[in-house]
């Protein structure tokens, strides 16, 4: 068990370091003046919306990318003149995430970078794999095999290895539902997509306790609210009743991000010499987030202490290697 002084410095390590970079930083912002060549990079979601702006941006300033794709042909055409390389896989699919970390393992000694990128949002009930809730299982479960498959490799990294992974200010609609994690007594998209989102989160709190001593940090974070294939799921009346667009589809409102802008945290927390010697944080506009209390609005910002808590984030962490039947790591 954690200890509640070990809790407290857990949760009060979540205070911003005084970030060059805001809510308007772009990819290309935060990549200026690196060089990343002989680092590589695994991007999933990396042929769409912030994914396929992160390769961009990584590609552009040295990066070897490999990106794991549902659809590969279609990542192929996205990606074209990036220099990166596609695996296929599908995150809700365990047999598929076996064999692209072992295509991964025949190509590269080594993995600098690790970025969870690609996600679903507020679907229809789903059943994948073993019965899994859709959503748990594509934004937490597949992402979390997919690092433990990967983790030698990060662990060997010379110079230490980055783990990112995208949640999302909806962590705040909900904890992990302990008692029916894969919404067998009665769906709703919402908290499950919320669910998901937290998980995200405490999956970073957990493989940065483990991965530390291997040179393995890992950071999540809240990407901003950005219009991209996320929404698909979502009709358009949904979002204008939501004030995100208008009834041409255009967006509206001033607190949205380009896809440039919303990839920037993710390349922030991949690539800033200010997050060196940290990890287990969560992220927003490029700077480490200040803890939430349970009223603030999800769009104020913030995250809620039950998304960092380290005592949660291990019995996660348990749940999802009984689940996933993954290999224990580090340690």
């Amino acid at each position: 068990m954690t200890s509640t002084s070990t809790r407290t410095h857990t949760t009060t390590r979540q205070q911003p370091l005084g970030s060059p970079f805001s809510f308007a930083a772009t990819a290309e912002d935060v990549t200026a003046g690196l060089d990343l060549s002989g680092r590589t990079a695994v991007v999933t979601g990396g042929y769409s919306g912030l994914g396929l702006a992160t390769v961009r941006a990584l590609a552009a300033v040295g990066a070897r990318v490999i990106v794991p794709a549902r659809r590969p042909e279609a990542a192929r055409a996205a990606l074209r003149g990036t220099g990166s390389r596609i695996v296929p896989m599908d995150l809700a699919d365990p047999a598929d995430i076996h064999a692209a970390a072992a295509l991964i393992r025949e190509s590269t000694a080594r993995v600098d970078l690790l970025l969870a990128v690609a996600g679903v949002m507020a679907t229809p009930e789903r059943r994948v794999g073993p019965g899994w809730e859709g959503q748990f299982a594509a934004n937490h479960l597949g992402h979390f095999l997919l690092a433990c498959e990967l983790y030698p490799l990060l662990a060997a990294a010379a110079d230490g290895a980055r783990v990112v992974v995208n949640s999302s200010a909806g962590h705040v609609l909900t904890g992990i539902r302990w008692h029916d994690p894969h919404f067998r007594t009665g769906y709703d998209r919402w908290l499950a997509y919320g669910q998901s989102k937290t998980a995200n989160a405490l999956f970073a709190v957990h493989l940065d306790a483990l991965g530390r001593e291997d040179g393995v940090r890992a950071f999540a974070l809240h990407p901003g609210k950005i219009i991209t294939g996320l929404q698909r799921e979502m009709t358009r009346q949904e979002q204008i009743e939501r004030g995100w667009v208008d009834e041409h589809g255009a967006v509206i409102g001033t607190d949205f991000k380009t896809p440039s802008q919303g990839a920037a945290t993710g390349l922030w927390a991949a690539t800033s010499p200010l997050l060196d010697g940290r990890g287990g944080l969560y992220l927003e506009d490029c700077e480490v987030a200040r803890l939430s209390g349970p009223d603030t609005p999800m769009d104020d910002g913030g995250v809620r202490p039950y998304a960092v808590d380290p005592e949660a984030a291990a019995r996660l962490w348990e749940l999802s290697l009984a689940a996933t039947g993954a290999a224990p790591i580090g340690g």
